[in-house]
């Protein structure tokens, strides 16, 4: 069985099962690149942005290359818990310069998602963006002050 074979034939979606997948495939040195194109299928990106957020969580990094593929993902991902991986994973990248306008747009739109999980992670993409990208700090305070009022 392959990686995603294995997170197509799982029933259970627990972190535990998920876990288990992720210790048999995180040291392949495709990983990153077969999860990212998994992302890219609906029925796979929760699971698939649960892997990543996982693997940066212990200690990985990606390439530009990588995470210019992860901001191409943006604008379709479809429900609430994919959103909130990819908004935990910013902490974790450098944004390249050409990606910063798309993850704003993405920040953006999850601010105004009905999630209040991913109304809250937006804030704090926010405040990663700024960290990298000094130009976005006025707005990022302006969204500050605006949730503290809310």
């Amino acid at each position: 069985m392959n990686l995603e074979q294995e997170i197509t034939a799982s029933d259970a979606k627990s972190s535990g099962d998920m876990g288990s997948i992720y210790s048999r495939y995180c040291d392949d040195a495709l990983f990153v690149s077969q999860v990212i194109e998994m992302a890219q299928r609906e029925s796979l990106q929760k699971d698939a942005t649960w892997l990543l957020k996982q693997h940066f969580e212990n200690g990985h990094r990606i390439d530009e290359g990588q995470v210019t593929n992860i901001a191409k993902l943006l604008p379709d991902l479809t429900c609430w818990e994919t959103k909130l991986h990819v908004l935990q994973c910013l902490p974790y990248i450098t944004i390249p310069s050409t990606e910063k306008i798309g993850i704003e747009r993405f920040l953006k739109t999850c601010l105004m998602d009905k999630n209040k999980f991913v109304r809250a992670w937006a804030y704090n993409g926010f405040y990663e963006l700024a960290l990298q990208y000094p130009e976005y700090m006025a707005e990022t305070k302006h969204f500050f002050e605006l949730a503290m009022k809310d």
